[in-house]
């Protein structure tokens, strides 16, 4: 049986919104496409995946 999720509000549900917020846009655009890169390597590594194969440069 699922629990139903905390619910906050007021002041605090504010400060841990901005705190969440602060923490997601705190990281740079270059880490982003950084990591972003990273997951296209590993997904391309996948041998069942489905839909067109990326296209090697050459």
């Amino acid at each position: 049986m699922k629990s139903q999720p905390e619910m906050i509000e007021g002041t605090e549900a504010f400060t841990r919104f901005q705190t969440a917020m602060k923490k997601v846009l705190s990281v740079p655009h270059s880490e982003v496409k950084r990591r972003i890169e990273e997951h296209k390597k590993q997904a391309a590594l996948n041998p069942n995946k489905r839909g067109p194969k990326p296209k090697n440069k050459a």
